[in-house]
């Protein structure tokens, strides 16, 4: 059912969240999982246009999802990853196309309006933008 599992990771402890509750449905479904981190500050977003090196961001982004995946590889897991830059949300929409996936898997804040109107909310622009299911695992309340 779930083939290819996109989840995406924010380079925060909030990430455990999403990827304990994906284990077990990975498992049952022998699903390959994708790991996606959308650097958006100014010199992820701009990197390529101003043809800029590597940022301290994108370089400690990218270690932290080799570091991500291979936790999971050594579980036994199917894993890659991605690091994209530019808008979170339409880079996990392109992500997951490219990769054929066929969920999306992705831990929440659970912000009410008014936060998410201010500060913008990539789970509810994925809901409204792709057809691919999105699975949203609140985080707890600390």
């Amino acid at each position: 059912m779930y083939r290819v599992i996109l989840i995406p990771l924010e380079n925060s402890p909030v990430d455990t969240v999403i990827l304990q509750h994906i284990r077990p449905l990975a498992k049952l479904m022998s699903s390959r999982l994708v790991l996606i981190h959308v650097a958006d500050g100014f010199a992820a977003r701009n990197q390529e246009q101003l043809n800029l090196e590597d940022s301290e961001e994108i370089v400690g982004d990218r270690t932290y999802l080799k570091k991500r995946a291979d936790e999971m590889a050594s579980e036994g897991f199917n894993v890659s990853f991605r690091l994209e830059c530019g808008d979170p949300a339409d880079q996990i929409i392109a992500a997951a196309k490219a990769e054929d996936c066929d969920l999306i898997a992705m831990a929440t804040h659970g912000h009410r309006f008014v936060k998410d109107v201010l500060l913008g909310s990539v789970a509810n622009s994925l809901r409204h933008r792709t057809n691919i299911p999105v699975l949203m695992v609140r985080v707890p309340s600390p």
